[in-house]
């Protein structure tokens, strides 16, 4: 399996709320690195992590590239919370070894923010 395989059926897997099946894409050695908030998980941790998240809904990947060793995701998540629905853009990027995905670096955001006033032009 190449690296952008093993992302997609990572996704998908997500999406489906297939926790059970998560860990068969990670490499025992497997990390990840969330850049927004500076947090690390090992693979039973990550794992955890997704399955236990409060409210996930949907995962929605948009864009994926990759080669055999490395790929990149763009993917619309959706949540349901307290205060209501939540809209998440995430940038996933995985590095793979023995055809499993060894490291995985996540970029998150909250899509209803606005642009900080007077930081765009006229």
């Amino acid at each position: 399996m190449d690296a952008k395989d093993a992302l997609s059926g990572l996704m998908t897997a997500i999406d489906e709320h297939r926790w059970d099946d998560l860990a068969a894409f990670l490499h025992p050695e497997f990390a990840c690195r969330l850049v927004h908030t500076g947090e690390e998980f090992g693979r039973d941790a990550w794992v955890a992590f997704n399955a236990d998240y409060p409210g996930f809904d949907r995962l929605i990947v948009e864009d994926l590239v990759g080669s055999d060793e490395a790929a990149a995701a763009r993917s619309l998540v959706l949540g349901d919370a307290d205060a209501g629905p939540q809209r998440f853009a995430c940038a996933s990027f995985a590095h793979l070894r023995d055809g499993l995905i060894v490291e995985l670096v996540e970029v998150w955001t909250d899509l209803d923010q606005e642009a900080p006033e007077g930081t765009r032009g006229a």
